[in-house]
This record gives C-alpha cells, structure tokens and sequence, in this order.
C-alpha cells in the first residue's frame, strides 16, 4: 500500500502525533486487507462462476492467477510510480483502477472478461499496495513498538485471505457470485475519500520507469503459469507447453540481465546480497506456493464432495482463521524477541508442514473433522513464523532501497501464490485425468485423488520452506536482529520528523 504522508523535519504536539499515526494504520490496514483478501474471495464462488461462464477445471484457476500475477508482477512498477509522481496520487489512482475494475468483474458476461477485470484489479492494487510497509516500519521505530505494528499488518495480510473465504461463501449465498466483485465498490468509493481528507502528497521528482524490467518479469512468470497450466490439459510434451515453458525462462533470464544495467532498476538486486533476506524471500515464495493450492482445492473439496453451501464453506476456515490472529498476535507481542527470529520461522513452518501433510490423507468420505486439526496447525504455523518471516525481509535495509525491500514482500506472496497454484494445478489434472469416469461417485473419488496429489506436491513447496530457512537463515543471535531497527530507519532518527496533518 502507498500511503502518500510526508515525512517533515519539525516537530508536531505528542498528543497529535499517535492521533495521526493510528489514523494512517489503520488506512494501511484497511486497503492491505481489501487488496488481499480479493486473492481469495472469489474462491468459494469458484464453482458458480464456472457453472455461469462455462470455465473448464484447469482453466477457473485463472480467475485467481490472473489477479495475483498482476499484483505482484506490477508492484515494483507502482512502487517506483509512487516515488516519482507523488505516492497520495498514485494511491487514490490505484485504489480507484481497483474498484472499476470489481464493478466490470462484477458484470462480466464471459469468462475472458472476467479474467481481463480481475488482472485490471491486480494492476490496481499493484499501484496502491507497495509503500504500506515502509511507511509501517517508518512510522513505528521502537523495537517492540514496530514489531507490533508488524504484527497487525501481517494478521490481515494472511488473515485477510482466510476473512475472505468466509465473506465470500456469505455472499455467494445470500446474493450471487457477482457480489465477491461488487463489494469492493463502495469501500473502494469510503477509501479514496478518507484517502482525500487524511493523506497529504509527497513531493514527485525526477526519474525514470523500468518499464522493460517490469514487462520481461510479468510476462516471463505469467508464461511459466500458463505452461503449467496447460500441462494440466494437453500434456507436458505439448508444444505450446513446451513454448510457453521456453519463454518464460527466456523472459526471465533477460530481466535479471537488464536489472543488472539499469541506472534506476525495479528490482535493485543488491537486496539479494544479504544471505538471510534473500532466504526470506524464497521462503516466502515457497510457503505462499502451497497455501494458495490449500484454499484452491479445499474449497471445491467442502462444495462439490461434502456438498457444503459457500457459506457453510467459509465458516469451515474458521478454524485457520482463528489460530491465525491469535498465533501472529502472540508473535509479534513477545515470542520473537524471546526466542528470536530463526527457531520461531523454523517451528512454526514445520507445523505447517505437518498440518498440510495432513490433507494429503483426505478421501471421499472424509468428514469434516478430517480438515481440524490440519486446518489449525497451519494456521497456527504461520500465525507463529511470518511476524519474524516479514521482518528478516527488511532487517538491515537502507533507506533508498526501502520502497523496493517492501515489495520485494508483496511480489514473492503473489508470485509464489500464482506459480504455485499452476504447478498444483498441473499435478492434479495429471493425476486427476487417467481416473475421471461419468458416474458421480466417481468423479468425486477422481477429484480427490487429483487433489491429493496436489496436497503432497503442497507439502513438498510448504517443507522446502524450512529447509531454507535452517540453511540459509544466519544462526540465532544474527537472525534475532531481524527485529532491530532497519538501517534507513535509524537514519531517519538522527532528524526529529513528524506525520504531517
């Protein structure tokens, strides 16, 4: 998120200034989780929406690809917009590009419409979401003051996904699936006006766009999607897989080599020079891989073989939702500075492991108490390892590159969250495909053969995290820095600064 407050050298009256702050928070908060939660709340109308637009099994996890590519694969992009126009414009556009785009999505009349409006949403909230958590972690310098912070903002930056199954199985159900749309119309109208009246503008300046860096990253990835995608219904040695899989790596190759010589590049890569961050990064990418393919399949598990209503489907999350906030809460209010950032990642993600190892047991007659304890112990599992997670992602950066740092957070759920569900994808219609017969009974047997697959391929992403976080995380007194102050913070508090009103 952007949020265009200046940073001012004089002093304002102490009882302004938390005022303004919590004010500002709470902004970041509000369009954090609006942003998010559109990355899943469309998941519990995922059978509806295939039923009115006629969209196949493989192709529907697009409605959801199209938007995280886009999100992350422009956040650097909107980041470097912020910069240079000014971060109050660039945020009230994003935010208004995003809700245009919910109503077109809303109205849709067929599928590629639909997937044109929601990679527009993704723009949007591409341009609006970058500078939150710099502003976040500018704005709260104290250690445990700002790892608080961090905190919230990490509870509804994964909570919010799990908020938006719910919200979405209440709509689906009481309205129609058009209505996981259209609710973001007029709380994207509430957020532009409170944007108007409580941020002011940071001064534009001069600069260019990495407009080639931006373009090579998002098609390359968006290529690589496309190819596990369709591996899923014409095979592997398809040619057009086989193409796609080519371009892809090609793209991508290309973006680093441009990165590399460019005077203002989108990505600095010295972000990667520091051992831990980078593992942060890859961490992140890894986990978000396997807990997008979790949402993706279990809400179709809970709808089409526990034949659950989207709203009985989305207080199934409950559970994940709960542990979730309580864990991260309980994280960032003490665990971290206790027992420091590496052991709480390295625990808490290998509780994940197992929750979703656990899923991978489902069969067609599971109940629903098969999915309660899997369900909590991932929720749990991250609720416990991201506050540190996020933290190690910005420990140590300088003030120049910290736009660049908060994205770099941003970019790796989204990217993770859409490789990851093609590549799950991918291995359920493969191993769906060979079992699909015309009876009903069968078919269920043959969509939970394919999602269990999909669960072991899960496991295999959410445990790689892990293992890079206990080789490549720096030993425990190192990582436990990850909560101090950030170098171009401690820079900023050489001038005393305020929050301008």
């Amino acid at each position: 998120m952007s949020s265009p407050l200046t940073l001012v050298a004089k002093p304002v009256r102490a009882t302004q200034r938390p005022t303004r702050r919590g004010l500002v928070l709470a902004i970041i908060l509000a369009v954090q989780l609006m942003v998010v939660l559109d990355a899943t709340i469309v998941n519990i109308a995922l059978p509806q929406i295939a039923g009115a637009l006629h969209f196949s099994p493989a192709n529907l996890s697009w409605v959801i690809t199209a938007y995280t590519l886009a999100f992350g694969g422009f956040l650097l992009l909107g980041a470097r917009a912020g910069d240079l126009l000014g971060r109050r414009r660039v945020f009230i556009a994003g935010i208004a590009v995003f809700t245009a785009a919910s109503f077109l999505g809303g109205i849709a009349p067929w599928s590629g419409w639909l997937l044109a409006a929601r990679a527009l949403q993704g723009i949007g909230g591409a341009l609006a979401a970058p500078s939150a958590l710099a502003l976040l972690m500018t704005m709260f310098r104290d250690g445990q003051e700002r790892v608080r912070a961090i905190g919230w903002y990490t509870a509804v930056s994964i909570g919010g996904g799990a908020i938006g199954l719910i919200l979405g199985g209440l709509l689906t159900q009481v309205a129609s699936w058009r209505w996981v749309l259209f609710v973001n119309v007029p709380i994207g109208i509430v957020v532009i006006a409170l944007a108007r009246r409580l941020l002011t503008e940071t001064p534009s300046r001069n600069g260019h766009f990495d407009v080639r860096g931006a373009l090579t990253s998002t098609i390359g990835v968006t290529a690589l999607a496309y190819g596990f995608v369709r591996a899923a219904t014409s095979g592997w040695g398809d040619t057009l897989t086989v193409a796609a899989f080519a371009a892809g790596a090609i793209l991508l190759v290309t973006f680093v080599l441009l990165e590399r010589r460019a005077s203002e590049p989108i990505t600095p890569l010295r972000l990667f020079a520091d051992r831990s961050r980078s593992a942060s990064y890859v961490a992140r990418l890894f986990l978000t891989a396997g807990m997008f393919g979790m949402f993706f399949f279990l809400t179709q598990f809970l709808q089409e073989v526990l034949h659950y209503s989207p709203l009985k489907t989305g207080l199934a999350f409950l559970p994940f939702t709960v542990a979730l906030f309580a864990m991260s809460q309980l994280s960032a209010r003490g665990l971290v500075e206790r027992f420091g950032a590496k052991p709480l990642m390295v625990f808490g993600f290998s509780v994940s492991t197992i929750g979703m190892l656990l899923l991978t047991q489902l069969s067609a007659s599971s109940s629903y108490v098969s999915l309660l304890a899997p369900l909590v112990l991932f929720g749990a599992g991250n609720g416990l390892a991201f506050v540190p997670l996020t933290s190690t992602s910005l420990s140590g950066v300088r003030q120049e590159d910290a736009g660049a740092a908060s994205g770099l957070v941003n970019v790796m759920q989204q990217l993770g969250g859409a490789l990851g569900l093609a590549v799950l994808v991918s291995v359920f219609g493969t191993a769906a495909r060979g079992a699909a017969v015309q009876s009903v009974s069968a078919a269920q047997h043959s969509f939970v053969l394919g999602a269990d697959h999909a669960f072991i391929a899960g496991t295999v992403f959410v445990s790689a995290t892990v293992v890079v976080l206990v080789v490549a995380i720096r030993g425990r007194r190192a990582a436990a820095r990850a909560a101090a102050v950030p170098v171009w913070v401690r820079d900023l508090e050489r001038t005393p600064t305020a929050v301008e009103g």
